[in-house]
């Protein structure tokens, strides 16, 4: 009966170091790039030269404008496939590609069709491609699609128009802030994503109107946020509206502490230790209750066989 090969140790070694990007010029790739004009489309063939052009650019491989705007124009005849995986590719060349304003109209149709698709995921990717390469102008004429998106049923589709909000915030605030109902709504969604993009974006929204930072943390921390992700996040909200308080005692700021000390009873990990650590950087806290309160509920979450820790 005939042995099974074994290879040598040199083979493996050769064999974990190979990639399959291994000396890949970009003139070949280019070449490889005329597949996108074939009257029947390969979309597996299409798939992998644009996962080649993707690594070439996150290589730091330079595009002249030619090359550029000729791939580009390659890329959306991509397009007419039904293909889901090549589509997905699609999204992502078009974004790493960063068309110029003139080239943006071409594509926006395409995109615009996707956006109201029936398709989630087509939905979902081309939201945050259209944000990604969109100008102020375009922006309002999408504006009522992405607020529509934000509350969508779908946590995947609500969550690529929150992501998309948090990344616009910095280019065109402006219209962003004009989604603060629509944001709000959505930090009551079930979904744990969608909560927690939302409620970063209301944040950020509001983050330079005190008072208004200082009512959004009230209204949340009475227990209407599920999301351990979103906890952490308004444990963080909470420790800095204690900190910017006017006052140094814990007076008018004991719901806030209670809030702090009740999620080192929260059923997340995650959401106990940011609370310890809050609670811990925090001058105003009773550091003896506090740490006493921590090490309550470290020994039933943790059990004894951690190791001890001393105030």
């Amino acid at each position: 009966m005939a042995q099974p090969l074994v290879k040598k140790d040199d083979d493996r070694d050769d064999e974990a170091e190979y990639s399959p990007f291994l000396g890949i010029e970009k003139g070949a790739v280019l070449q490889e790039a005329r597949v996108f004009n074939d009257p029947q489309l390969d979309p597996r063939r299409c798939s992998q030269v644009i996962t080649k052009l993707l690594y070439l650019l996150n290589q730091g491989e330079t595009f002249t404008k030619v090359e550029a705007t000729e791939v580009f124009f390659a890329v959306t005849k991509l397009f007419q496939s039904r293909d889901i995986g090549l589509r997905r590719m699609v999204y992502l060349m078009i974004k790493e590609l960063s068309p110029s304003a003139d080239e943006v109209i071409i594509v926006t149709s395409s995109l615009m069709k996707d956006m109201n698709s029936k398709t989630d995921m087509y939905r979902a990717n081309a939201i945050r491609v259209l944000c990604r390469i969109t100008d102020g102008t375009l922006l309002t004429q999408i504006e009522r699609y992405l607020k529509q998106a934000i509350v969508d049923k779908n946590p995947v589709v609500a969550s690529a128009a929150l992501v998309s909000g948090i990344h616009l915030l910095q280019t065109n605030p402006e219209i962003v802030k004009r989604w603060s109902n629509e944001v709000q709504e959505a930090v009551q969604s079930r979904a744990a994503l969608v909560q927690f993009h939302a409620l970063g974006l209301l944040h950020q929204i509001r983050q330079n109107d005190r008072l208004a930072v200082s009512k959004l943390v009230t209204s949340l921390t009475r227990g209407t946020v599920r999301s351990p992700l979103a906890q952490c996040l308004l444990i963080r909200y909470t420790s800095q509206v204690i900190r910017e308080s006017a006052t140094s005692t814990q007076t008018g700021d004991r719901p806030f502490y209670d809030f702090l000390e009740g999620c080192l009873r929260h059923k997340a990990e995650m959401v106990i230790f940011e609370a310890a650590r809050a609670i811990t950087e925090l001058n105003g806290m009773n550091k003896d209750e506090s740490f006493e309160e921590i090490l309550k509920i470290r020994k039933t979450k943790f059990g004894p066989s951690m190791p001890n820790i001393k105030a």
